[in-house]
């Protein structure tokens, strides 16, 4: 009897090319990175988890591990500010030397990558008084965070072989990278270039057997959309027009990201793929 033909313990089914690989989670400790990390984990997959956290929230650090340890998989987080060039690369090569420590071949070991990192600048572009409020190193540095980190951790994790053949990138995105919300235009910015980011992947590493995807998730009560000026509004105006009269989950996307990782989503590449329960086609 193989897992998938094990009787219903309301856990996700183990997924046979997933054992003994590894996800690379970057925004690892919250939100749509922590519940990744929980299911994938119990799909069969090592994390590799990559977080900036400071003591007052390391408990939820501690507890993600204690979790994906308790299904019985292998932990590899860092503490790091993912942005940063050189820590990039000594994570990544930290990570490299574990696996040949553990003896274990590297390549393609990482079968899913998730930058689901979310630390940007909600200010509008200019002020009441029409003076600039949003700076240049406000817009840089969002850019950089929520988008171009993505291109530098993918790039470093195909030098080294850890992605290849069966392999999955994916990115957070969201409607607000195609409309309008006040003080959102760094961060509305930063989501349409994480999309442009995945459908040029999609396109080089295709070749290599690897896909690449943005998930486009409804709006999810979690810690970053907490930040954004008048979310309760958010959260009632989409609860109010989702078909399925509630909010998305980080679960619901967790769960997509499990399905798109596995054979079944061989063939699923450079597209926006919607999580929403039908939030974004409702008017």
């Amino acid at each position: 009897m193989t897992p998938a033909d094990t009787p219903s313990t309301g856990q996700p089914p183990v997924e046979p090319s997933f054992e003994g690989k590894w996800a690379l989670i970057l925004g690892a400790s919250s939100g749509f990175g922590a519940a990744t990390a929980r299911h994938l984990a119990l799909r069969g997959l090592n994390v590799f988890g990559v977080h900036l956290d400071r003591r007052a929230t390391m408990a939820n650090v501690e507890a993600i591990v204690a979790d994906v340890r308790a299904a019985g998989r292998e932990t590899f987080f860092v503490n790091i500010n993912a942005a940063d060039d050189a820590l990039r690369d000594k994570a990544l090569d930290d990570f490299t030397a574990h696996l040949a420590e553990r003896g274990d071949d590297p390549a393609g070991s990482v079968r899913v990558l998730l930058h689901s990192l979310a630390f940007g600048t909600l200010k509008p572009y200019v002020d009441e008084d029409g003076q600039p409020s949003l700076t240049r190193k406000n817009l840089e540095m969002t850019l950089d965070v929520m988008a171009h980190s993505l291109v530098y951790w993918s790039q470093g994790a195909v030098q080294r072989g850890l992605l290849g053949e069966g392999s999955s990138v994916f990115g957070m995105t969201s409607s607000g990278g195609t409309r309008v919300i006040p003080t959102y235009g760094a961060v509305s910015a930063a989501k349409a270039a994480l999309e442009s980011h995945l459908r040029q992947l999609a396109f080089e590493l295709g070749p290599r057997g690897i896909r690449a995807n943005a998930i486009r998730a409804g709006v999810t009560d979690t810690p970053a959309l907490r930040k954004i000026p008048g979310n309760d509004r958010l959260l009632d105006e989409a609860t109010r027009k989702n078909p399925h009269r509630r909010l998305t989950t980080p679960d619901d996307v967790a769960a997509l990201i499990g399905v798109l990782a596995s054979p079944a989503g061989a063939f699923v590449s450079g597209d926006v793929v919607a999580c929403d329960g039908g939030e974004d086609v409702v008017g």
